[in-house]
């Protein structure tokens, strides 16, 4: 079964470790993809920032990833591989995007991580990879690819 089939049915988590092991297995799953958007859905708190540190972690970026709210993005230089971690949550549209010149850092090989991508949806390629975040109420995080 792959990741995603998983994902397909939901994977819910009990810690940070466990969100990130899901990343890393994403990342595995789109290695050797020249460029890969993945768009995380999810209210404050649900794991967004937690899943790309691992992803992050997992195509060989060491430097420590933040939530880039304020800075809007964040540009994590890898080898392969580079990371481009966007905050869309300040952004009222899509066209803000195109004054902070994000698509001169969008040259293959990447991966963008858009988090709140329904505030710039127009501008998240077809080909995403959406999944929904969420938290329970016995506190336990789920991640589910629909």
């Amino acid at each position: 079964m792959s990741i995603f089939d998983s994902l397909r049915a939901g994977i819910t988590t009990h810690s940070a470790a466990e969100m990130q092991a899901i990343a890393a297995a994403i990342a595995r799953a789109i290695a050797g993809r020249t460029e890969s958007t993945l768009a995380l859905h999810g209210d404050l708190g649900t794991g967004k920032t937690t899943f790309t540190q691992g992803l992050a972690r997992a195509i060989g970026i060491q430097e420590p990833v933040t939530s880039p709210t304020f800075g809007i993005f964040t540009l994590h230089r890898g080898e392969p591989v580079s990371l481009v971690h966007l905050d869309a949550y300040r952004l009222e549209n899509a066209r803000q995007l195109e004054d902070l010149m994000i698509e001169d850092f969008l040259r293959p090989p990447y991966i963008l991580v858009a988090e709140w991508p329904e505030r710039v949806a127009e501008w998240i390629p077809r080909d995403a990879i959406h999944l929904w975040l969420s938290i329970g109420p016995d506190e336990s995080h789920s991640i589910q690819w629909r």
